[in-house]
């Protein structure tokens, strides 16, 4: 009998974990599809939470179907067209909800430049000038991005209380204004492009590297980015800042395969080994990159091309680096931007000049926990060969990343900071 139990409650858990890894994975397909729907992004929000709850409660029972992202989907919609109907009377609605009960989209304004994209339409949604930007971006990290409001507070260098506020009013806002759920067109399109892109860069940034949790990638975070990167590139053919972005994005999704070993681990830019980067995505990130401006996300891509161009490590030219991330700087002026254009300087010009840059971003109160700053200035302690400084900047980096891997990273670089330390005070 006990037997029987424990096996029991191992298959819930494995479910369990199962349910949350697909929810993950799926939720801004689903909050975006069932927004289209109900028109509300936050009661669209609360019906995907509802489908994982059902998910939660029916699967231990029923098993995992065979298609579980599509489960949820249909589950969601379900509540979502019951929802509809309780609120208006079923006849005014029909025309409506329609061709939603068939999973097909309402008719729209067709055209040259329209399309048919739930997630593309949820980001423009959010992103309607009716919002501050800071509303704007945390509420679409919430919900295609699925992050935490911890996750999102690291993301955008802001505390949790106010991300959380920031969340609650933007969605009360947009339920208010009632505000279209639709990719607009002309001038209102073009009018929330700098926001979209940014989501969309944000977004990508937490697939590449997680903020927090057990694993350094989130690929399918990178893949949504990436394909709407590309799907907004086409759409508004003639802005540089599009085709900014879809190369950055591209060249940066080229280094995926190399950038884990083979338990999930960490590889650092000097080991990658260049032969697994995506050449396909490079060509592809390289011809966008013809097709780019002058804009942050033109100049990031040209530091990316940069890496992409050089076959080994040693190759790479870091004086051109360090010259666009002071060209960055200028466009968008960011202590992280800096604390980058540091990491180039010390390949450059030596760790000794890239300290004194990191030393005076010491005092920065958006860099106070932010990990990659004691990270970035232990590696250039241990380049000096203060070795005992280094471990202390590496292990204060470990207690401030959520994520494991990086971690573990961060916690071996120390203890190798710590030998070479050791080494030399017997040699001296």
């Amino acid at each position: 009998m006990e037997t029987a139990r424990t096996v029991e409650v191992a298959r819930t858990v494995e479910v369990a974990r199962t349910v949350e890894t697909v929810f993950r994975i799926e939720s801004a397909r689903i909050i975006a599809g069932v927004a289209r729907i109900v028109r509300d992004v936050g009661i669209a929000e609360e019906l995907a939470q509802d489908a994982l709850v059902a998910a939660l409660e029916q699967w231990p029972e029923s098993g995992v179907p065979d298609r579980p992202g599509a489960w949820l989907m249909a589950t969601a919609k379900h509540r979502a067209i019951d929802l509809v109907r309780r609120r208006e009377t079923y006849a005014r609605k029909l025309a409506e909800v329609g061709r939603a009960l068939e999973d097909v989209p309402p008719p729209e304004p067709s055209g040259p430049d329209d399309i048919d994209d739930d997630l593309l339409r949820l980001i423009f949604t959010v992103c309607h000038p009716v919002l501050p930007a800071q509303a704007r971006i945390a509420l679409t990290l919430r919900l295609l991005g699925g992050l935490t409001t911890a996750e999102i507070a690291r993301a955008v260098l802001s505390t949790e209380p106010a991300v959380a506020q920031r969340i609650v009013r933007a969605k009360r806002t947009l339920a208010q204004a009632g505000i279209p759920f639709e990719v607009p067109y002309g001038e209102e399109r073009a009018a929330r492009l700098s926001s979209v892109l940014e989501v969309i860069y944000l977004i990508f940034n937490e697939g590449y590297a997680a903020t927090a949790g057990d694993d350094l990638l989130r690929p399918a975070l990178c893949e949504d980015a990436l394909r709407l990167a590309r799907v907004l590139a086409a759409l508004m053919p003639a802005e540089p800042e599009a085709h900014g972005l879809a190369a950055l994005l591209e060249l940066q999704a080229s280094r995926t395969a190399a950038r884990t070993g083979p338990n999930g681990e960490p590889v650092l830019l000097a080991d990658q080994n260049r032969a697994r980067w995506d050449r396909l995505l490079i060509r592809r990130g390289l011809a966008a990159l013809l097709r780019a401006g002058t804009g942050p996300y033109s100049v990031q891509a040209a530091i990316a091309a940069c890496h992409a161009r050089a076959a080994r490590y040693e190759d790479t030219d870091w004086a051109t680096i360090a010259a666009l991330y002071g060209r960055l700087m200028a466009l968008t002026p960011s202590p992280v931007v800096e604390l980058n254009r540091a990491v180039a300087l010390s390949m450059a010009e030596g760790p000794a000049v890239a300290l004194e840059v990191v030393d005076a971003l010491a005092a920065e109160p958006a860099l106070r926990g932010y990990h990659l700053l004691p990270s970035v200035r232990g590696d250039l302690l241990a380049r000096l060969g203060r070795g005992a400084e280094a471990r202390a900047e590496f292990e204060r980096a470990a207690g401030l990343t959520r994520n494991v891997r990086e971690r573990e990273l961060l916690l071996a670089k120390a203890a190798e900071a710590a030998e070479a330390a050791a080494a030399g005070a017997d040699e001296g």
